[in-house]
């Protein structure tokens, strides 16, 4: 899906208050517009059921590895969200807050920070609400410098939150791998129409409060042809372990770039791929991953999306012993997915999605599901498929 947006206030006020990524699979919220002569109001929000069939049939009712879509044999209330966006000069700000199940898989790995008798604590229970929360100020120099400091949904490949704005219901191995959102600072700076450079300072991956010294740092370039191309590339550096980690201070390197083509009105493409690597106390640890991606659209109300995706990760270890997986539990997993999306009204979708999962080893649930001593479920199987109907709603 091309990021486009329902009115012209709408494409002024985003256009000046987030940086040019233009995810082409992702927008935003089209909901209503409220526009002055000096400011303007977007208020949004989406919702989001599901129902899942795992033929591994797990006992423990949990579809492993996948996200959002991580229920099998129940109906589930995924998200419900509330967006509103804002501009005043050159002020702008936005909150998005969100109730459901994914709230609790977003911020799986938020650090837990304790407090103190004047202090309170931080963690996934403080913070599970806000899917996104930032301000703005275009800085008058050139062509306008944005300025803008929150909660931010992470830049890092082309697939988002909303499952609206996606080509297929599930999001891929290496948007579930990366991470989701980011807490920090962003300059962002558009030289042309078509070229934007973004320099980004964070606390680092999925984490509202930092749980190291260090902060995290990106630089995000931009290419895009409005409805023909969009490339983007992103280098991402910093110390992601928590304090005490064996790993030691270990700085990890990040490098993401995607291509969307859009060579035809019924027929999208879209590559993405990953890598990067960490120097620890072990050894180097690293990564790779790629996923292929193409939309067709035989009819208005009808589109079919397939993808494909690989992720393969290394494990560094020495005589002193084994970092922890910086990702997954196993060397590799990988995903086919296949995805019908019925859309016969604009603020409406109904889909339907079969998923293959395979991994290197155990990494998924079938059966009978027995636990380990501390209580947690046990993987033991290297497969499952899944079935999904899914509905989502906007305004």
């Amino acid at each position: 899906m091309r990021a486009s947006f329902a009115t012209a206030p709408i494409v002024f006020l985003l256009a000046t208050a987030l940086p040019a990524s233009a995810q082409p699979i992702s927008n935003l919220s089209e909901g209503t517009t409220r526009t002055t002569s000096r400011a303007s109001l977007q208020i949004g929000g989406y919702a989001e059921l599901f129902y899942q069939w795992n033929f591994n049939e797990p006992s423990n009712g949990l579809t492993a590895l996948r996200g959002f879509d991580n229920h099998h044999n129940t109906f589930t209330i995924a998200n419900a969200v509330l967006d509103a966006a804002g501009k005043l000069g050159p002020v702008s700000a936005r909150v998005a807050l969100q109730v459901g199940h994914t709230p609790d898989t977003y911020y799986l790995a938020e650090p837990t920070v304790p407090g103190s008798s004047s202090v309170n604590a931080s963690g996934p229970n403080l913070w599970k609400y806000i899917q996104q929360a930032w301000v703005a100020y275009t800085i008058p120099v050139g062509k306008g410098l944005l300025v803008d400091a929150g909660i931010f949904l992470s830049p890092i490949g082309p697939e988002g939150m909303a499952v609206k704005d996606q080509w297929n219901w599930s999001r891929s191995d290496l948007f579930f791998g990366l991470p989701f959102y980011h807490t920090g600072i962003r300059l962002t700076y558009g030289f042309t129409d078509r070229i934007t450079l973004s320099a980004q300072v964070y606390n680092g991956w999925n984490s509202v409060v930092d749980n190291n010294p260090e902060k995290s740092m990106a630089l995000q370039f931009t290419y895009a042809i409005p409805d023909k191309l969009t490339y983007q590339f992103i280098y991402f550096t910093g110390v992601e372990r928590p304090v005490g980690a064996p790993e030691g201070r270990a700085w990890r390197h990040l490098f993401d770039t995607y291509l969307a083509a859009y060579p035809l009105k019924w027929l999208s493409l879209l590559a993405h791929a990953n890598g990067g690597f960490e120097p620890n106390a072990f050894g180097t640890s690293g990564w790779a991953a790629g996923a292929l991606y193409v939309r067709f659209l035989p009819l208005r109300w009808l589109s079919i999306a397939l993808r494909g995706d690989l992720f393969w990760e290394h494990v560094a270890a020495n005589a002193s012993g084994r970092a922890a997986p910086i990702l997954w539990p196993v060397e590799w997993v990988s995903s086919a997915t296949g995805t019908l999306d019925l859309h016969p009204v604009d603020n409406l979708s109904v889909r339907l999605e079969y998923r293959h999962d395979h991994a290197a080893g155990d990494a998924y649930f079938k059966g009978a599901v027995a636990t380990d001593l501390a209580g947690a479920f046990v993987a033991n199987a290297r497969a499952q498929d899944t079935l999904t109907v899914g509905m989502t709603t906007w305004f």
